[in-house]
């Protein structure tokens, strides 16, 4: 039984160039307050001049950039494959005359990346969503015949003004041609305005526990209520963190959509797909949510055959100085094996065969 890893995330070199290269958010780059340490800041305002430098962002190490150190963590966690992508904020933030050429040379730096390590290394690749659509298409393609790509990761904003945007049909319809999936990923959050005054006292904890999960509930919700879902019936989507909030309020949307009077005047109440359908038959759900509790509302809004087990390494790492195993993945694990206890099949599925069919990779 393969244990496969969906969700792990690569700065590959040439990306942390990019970030290296600039000066406002993304970026890289040490302070004089620790010149030894590079940060990453990358999350909307992280670059607060009012916060400490040596708090803004987080350090970044050679884990998050380094193959070798990638394929020792899997060793550690005895993960056979993994399927790496690009993390936030992808290239969301690149001039639309620069993002194609950029989305090349990532994704062909991704794919020498995983061609080194035959069987052990697959990706979801980059698109330039900041050009213009046919560049963006172009990619989508392309991508399409590297040996090792498996599909494309997104963010909720797609071409800047979410992923309900009606301009975003002919990229749906090439990447349901060419059976991409999306692997959908947050990185805005929600306004640093709604954790209140005191936020800076509480870390990452809130953007990260809170307004990650909340974003990808939206941005899907966008969907359903524009009806993309309806227009592009083979369209497959994997969501990060299980989904965000949806598999929990999922009930709570179909009845606030069917109760809704200006929907129902619009005539965009019947003959709609409702959540629950597409829930079961386009979308996927990681299981990157840490507890059994959570792991059982994935399971009953999208079937256990739907959900696949992943990390997110590099974030999330132990802050004891001699961990070793990191608590978060132990927690995933630990979080199939309660969820499943009495069906070893079941968990086998979760841990890599439903990556291993659904994402068609080679043994």
């Amino acid at each position: 039984m393969p244990i496969v890893d969906i969700h792990t995330h690569i700065y590959p070199p040439t990306y942390v160039d990019l970030l290296r290269s600039r000066t406002t958010v993304p970026y890289i780059r040490t302070f004089p307050e620790a010149p030894d340490q590079s940060r990453l800041i990358i999350l909307p305002g992280e670059d607060d001049p009012s916060t400490p430098s040596t708090s803004r962002g987080r350090p970044i190490g050679r884990e998050y950039y380094d193959i070798a150190q990638k394929i020792a963590f899997m060793d550690l966690h005895k993960i056979d494959t993994s399927v790496i992508s690009l993390a936030n904020p992808w290239l969301d933030f690149l001039p639309a005359e620069e993002a194609g050429e950029a989305a090349q040379r990532i994704n062909d730096d991704v794919e020498e990346i995983c061609a080194k390590y035959p069987g052990r290394l697959y990706a979801f690749g980059t698109l330039p969503l900041s050009a213009p659509s046919e560049t963006v298409i172009k990619e989508i393609q392309r991508l399409a015949g590297l040996w090792h790509m498996r599909g494309v990761i997104m963010g909720t904003s797609g071409l800047g003004n979410g992923l309900d945007d009606p301009a975003l049909d002919p990229i749906y319809a090439a990447l349901e041609e060419h059976d991409q999936l999306i692997f959908l990923h947050p990185h805005y959050g929600l306004p640093t305005s709604v954790y209140g005054p005191r936020a800076n006292e509480y870390g990452h904890v809130l953007p990260l526990a809170l307004g990650f999960p909340l974003e990808t509930t939206i941005a899907v919700t966008r969907m359903l209520l524009s009806g993309v879902w309806d227009r592009f019936t083979k369209l497959k989507v994997l969501l990060a963190h299980s989904g965000g909030t949806l598999p929990f309020l999922a009930g709570r949307i179909e009845s606030c959509i069917k109760h809704d009077g200006h929907l129902k005047k619009q005539g965009k109440i019947q003959g709609r797909r409702d959540v629950w359908d597409i829930l079961k038959t386009n979308i996927y759900l990681d299981a990157v949510i840490y507890s059994e509790v959570g792991l059982k509302a994935a399971i009953d809004a999208s079937g256990a055959d739907r959900l696949l087990f992943g990390t997110d390494h590099p974030f999330f790492p132990p802050l004891e100085e001699d961990a070793e195993e990191w608590h978060s993945v132990n927690a995933n694990y630990g979080a199939i094996a309660a969820a499943f206890k009495n069906n070893q099949a079941v968990a086998d599925d979760v841990l890599g065969n439903n990556a291993v069919r659904i994402l068609k990779l080679h043994s």
